[in-house]
């Protein structure tokens, strides 16, 4: 099936790969797939994306938010509050000065900082959007799969993380169609 997808569509595959591994994932879920949309910037789906705010920045606060919580609760959070410690102005100024998801990599998160090597299998939701990209650009009458047809496959329902964040931030499969019918094709 990669042999049918276009430069800018191999390279969201690659980035997503990339984004799993940098952040310690064993695998690559969909969030990653629309984390290297966003990175591919100049691409068509890119575009897609940004023209509706959709950036590298709202998906990983989108992800921070929706993440679920890792560990036991911090039962001294109101013990710190009560000596003037607000942990979210100390996690807001650690992603000022060292970016947004600073601590996610973090030993005290949970994660391993040890960057992982060789192959990273797709989760069956990252699969399914692969798959429906390939039968959006079928169904477009497209004889290759770009990066538009990955953020169609994106917004299906059964694929993920990624549905979820993109619909909320109110993108539909029916309007991101809608929106590639009268898109120039020169991108």
């Amino acid at each position: 099936m990669f042999e049918r997808f276009t430069e800018p569509a191999r390279r969201v595959v690659v980035l997503a790969q990339e984004d799993a591994r940098e952040r310690g994932d064993r695998t690559i879920g969909s969030e990653h797939l629309l984390l290297g949309l966003c990175r591919a910037s100049d691409t068509r789906g890119a575009a897609l994306l940004a023209a509706r705010g959709v950036t590298v920045t709202t998906v990983e606060e989108d992800l921070r938010r929706s993440a679920p919580p890792e560990g036991p609760p911090l039962p001294d959070r109101d013990a710190l509050a009560s000596v003037g410690i607000d942990l979210d102005e100390v996690r807001d100024r650690i992603e000022e000065a060292f970016g947004p998801g600073a601590l996610e990599s973090t030993r005290a998160a949970g994660r391993d900082r040890r960057r992982l090597w060789g192959h990273i299998p797709f989760e069956r939701g990252a699969k399914k959007v692969l798959e429906l990209a390939l039968r959006e650009a079928i169904r477009r009458g497209d004889r290759s799969i770009g990066s538009e047809h990955i953020l169609l496959g994106l917004l299906h329902e059964e694929t993920g993380r990624s549905s979820g964040l993109l619909h909320a931030r109110g993108l539909t499969l029916r309007g991101i169609r809608a929106a590639l019918d009268v898109w120039p094709s020169a991108m």
